[in-house]
């Protein structure tokens, strides 16, 4: 039996990288000023001109990540010292399967016997945790992947996925949905224990997860009255970000200070919320959506695409302002964004 999972839910990993700028001294005890090197790194899939392939983009020169044998997908980036890891799916053939890369270098992980995809990654410390599904012959399970080693978050009773991972201190937090007979739940799990964030009587998605503090956000969607509504919940207290007036939902969140951002997109517009408020990254007249928002000091950058009236692009905002991650304007969609600073 073929089993092809292709997750749609873009979990999208979001790290706020803050780093201080030092000074060393010469000789002569006069202090030398160092310049802070921003590498902003993407994520996704970009056409090939027959398939598409899993995609790592950095400062905006793309680098496939597999041999182009095999169609895939990554979906989250994370950076930790010089290595780069991203996660995503290939398709064999025959199925799914979930993979790390790391500098560029895949690994399968198990158990894709009967097809597995991966949606998020976090590092933390010499901890890779990786956040997404395996199909155990029936439906699909939501797992945990730490080092390699899997940890099922449902028994396999009901279809469930992960979407999202962030480690903070000693805890992981992990969203995504488990089915709950009749429609999909928004579920938050803390270390491995789960919490629904809705009653289940309508249906509900998790896409991203942040921790500031003690503060747990979740970004995601809910179908009411006809529509899907984009919605943060804060501790668990669910908020509507748009009125139910479009089609919207929320892919990504980030939180700066007192500050909280969420990417998505409602109606055909790529769309940054800050605090509530929508910032239209894209004019409507084309197809576009929001997948992925970091910020770092007071830039804040997001990845997604929009259609240029011939291909979907993909595209970067800072600040707003667009730029295609391809000169060559290739078909591509990015789906995760991680933001470094180093000293030169």
């Amino acid at each position: 039996m073929k089993t092809y999972i292709k997750m749609y839910r873009l979990c999208l990993v979001v790290t706020l990288v803050t780093l201080f700028v030092a000074c060393s001294k010469d000789d002569g005890d006069n202090p030398i000023p160092t310049e802070l090197v921003t590498n902003v790194y993407a994520v996704g899939e970009k056409l090939n001109g027959t398939s598409y392939l899993p995609t790592l983009w950095k400062n905006g020169e793309a680098q496939y990540l597999n041999d182009g044998s095999n169609e895939g997908y990554a979906y989250s980036v994370a950076v930790s010292g010089s290595d780069v890891y991203a996660v995503g799916e290939e398709y064999t053939g025959t199925n799914s399967v979930a993979v790390l890369w790391k500098n560029g270098v895949g690994q399968n992980l198990p158990d894709e016997s009967n097809g597995a995809s991966a949606a998020s990654v976090v590092v933390s410390g010499d901890d890779v945790y990786v956040a997404g599904a395996v199909h155990n012959g029936t439906r699909n399970v939501a797992t945990l992947w730490k080092n390699g080693v899997a940890q099922n978050l449902t028994d396999g009773s009901n279809q469930a996925y992960a979407n999202s991972v962030v480690v903070s201190g000693s805890d992981v937090y992990v969203v995504g949905e488990e089915h709950n007979g009749t429609n999909p739940v928004a579920t938050l799990w803390k270390n491995g224990v789960p919490q629904s964030l809705t009653d289940g009587s309508n249906y509900t998605t998790a896409n991203a997860v942040a921790v500031s503090g003690s503060d747990i956000y979740v970004v995601g969607r809910e179908y009411i009255e006809g529509n899907y509504i984009a919605v943060l919940w804060k501790n668990g207290v669910a908020q509507a970000i748009t009125d139910g007036s479009n089609y919207a939902h929320a892919s990504s969140v980030a939180v700066s200070g007192s500050d909280v951002y969420v990417a998505g997109k409602e109606g055909d517009i790529a769309t940054l919320w800050k605090n509530g408020v929508a910032q239209s990254l894209t004019d409507g007249s084309n197809n576009a959506a929001a997948y992925s928002v970091t910020v770092l000091g007071n830039d804040v950058y997001v990845v997604g695409h929009q259609y240029n009236g011939t291909t979907d692009v993909a595209t970067l905002w800072k600040n707003g302002e667009p730029q295609n991650l391809d000169q060559d304007l290739s078909e591509g969609y990015a789906y995760s964004l991680f933001i470094t600073q180093t000293e030169e």
